[in-house]
């Protein structure tokens, strides 16, 4: 379980419940000591607090963290976390949705189901499903992921990387900025598309030779009107959101009929 609250100075606590002693004495050897959080442990419960009011909302960056040490921390808090996390070689990052992030990612997601009806293909839809890849040392929590060109050949299985592909598309909806180039883990990870949606703009990226680049047509969804998704999920604001996904399914059965 975990507790995490943005206070009046823009600070940021998490609390990780099952926290051991000997993984909290690790974590606290291996992170830097120039660090912007106060750290506290009673039995189980490990508490950071962020101290630094220029830094990122919602979220925390811990420098220094080993494999190892974060495989044990995933380990012990466990499933049911609303926490998500980023690891790159030495950093981990935490960081929690906020509900400006979560209706714009919600929508998105409707907005993939509305297609795959639409197109009467089959879709795999495994939310913030753990990628990770401990030969990479790289781990990422899509805000949502979906096996689609894939969807048969992992239909009913439990993932595992790199045995099993990546998701065919995953979804970022970045209303605070990550301090961790998530798209330097996804294009490690081999994930062939991403949309990333933040301040009112939203972004199809597709890899190629190992980077992404912007893209004017969706991979997966060649039919995707990508400049009219902004103008849509603003809309939401005052249609509501089932409307605005009946909008979006004419949009598309329109396309298709062109």
């Amino acid at each position: 379980m975990v507790a995490i609250a943005p206070n009046s100075r823009t600070t940021t606590k998490i609390i990780l419940d099952g926290v051991t002693w000997p993984t909290f004495k690790t974590l606290i050897a291996e992170i830097t000591a120039d660090r912007g959080y106060r750290i506290a442990y009673v039995p189980s419960q490990l508490e950071l607090e962020n101290i630094q009011a220029s830094s990122n909302q919602g979220g925390l960056i811990l420098q220094g963290v080993s494999w190892s040490t974060y495989q044990a921390l995933m380990a012990e808090v466990g499933d049911g976390r609303a926490w998500r996390i980023a690891y790159a070689p030495g950093v981990l990052e935490l960081r929690m949705p906020l509900e400006e992030h979560e209706e714009p990612k919600r929508l998105l997601e409707d907005f993939v189901t509305a297609i795959v009806d639409q197109l009467g293909i089959e879709l795999r839809s495994l939310g913030s499903l753990t990628l990770e890849r401990e030969e990479l040392s790289r781990a990422v929590e899509p805000d949502s992921c979906f096996y689609i060109q894939n969807e048969r050949r992992v239909r009913g299985q439990k993932i595992r990387l790199p045995d099993d592909p990546p998701p065919d598309l995953v979804i970022e909806s970045d209303y605070t900025h990550s301090s961790l180039d998530k798209l330097d883990i996804y294009a490690a990870l081999g994930v062939p598309e991403l949309w990333r949606y933040a301040q009112k703009t939203f972004a199809v990226y597709l890899l190629s030779d190992g980077q992404y680049r912007l893209s004017d047509r969706s991979l997966a969804f060649p039919c995707l009107p990508i400049a009219e998704v902004p103008e849509l999920i603003e809309r939401s604001k005052e249609i509501g959101q089932r409307a605005t996904v009946r909008l979006f399914r004419e949009r598309i059965r329109a396309s298709l009929e062109r």
